[in-house]
């Protein structure tokens, strides 16, 4: 995909609605989703959630998962994905989390998780990736590369 009018066809097509959980990125997904039109039939809901106890309160993260890989984990990504698929009534969730501008190496590291139901099942994949910038370019570049990556995540879970 190349843009999120992309997306919005490719859930529209599929019968697909979203549901976001997003920390670093701070809503953008869902802000992005909802520049385009026709967005409000695909965008169930969007989740905001800095904090440690925002993402225990709103997405059931658990407190263990925080402690044991630490607040900006891949880890934490799958369960905010896992939460806002059971939070909202959407088929598939995209969550992020990560480090917009941080000394040394996690600077720009994002965690990204995708959830969705299959079948009699939820499915949950995810990936970490750096990306280079200033803190607002990092944080955009990474929910324009979750949204436009919905169509690859939903083929991974589709055959699990």
């Amino acid at each position: 995909m190349q843009s999120v009018v992309q997306v919005v066809s490719f859930l529209e097509k599929y019968h697909l609605t979203l549901s976001t959980a997003e920390s670093c990125t701070g809503g953008l997904m869902a802000s992005l989703m909802a520049e385009i039109p026709g967005s409000g039939g695909v965008l169930d809901s969007g989740f905001v959630v800095y904090s440690p106890e925002a993402k225990q309160i709103c997405l059931g993260v658990n407190q263990m998962t925080i402690e044991r890989f630490g607040l900006t984990s891949e880890e934490v990504a799958r369960e905010m994905a896992l939460g806002a698929l059971k939070m909202g009534h959407a088929d598939i969730a995209l969550a992020n989390t990560g480090l917009a501008e941080a000394d040394g190496s996690m600077d720009g590291v994002q965690c990204f998780a995708c959830a969705m139901r299959v079948n009699d099942h939820e499915g949950v994949i995810s990936e970490t990736l750096k990306f280079e910038g200033e803190r607002n370019e990092v944080r955009y570049a990474a929910a324009r590369y979750a949204l436009l990556q919905l169509p690859y995540y939903y083929e991974r879970l589709r055959i699990l």
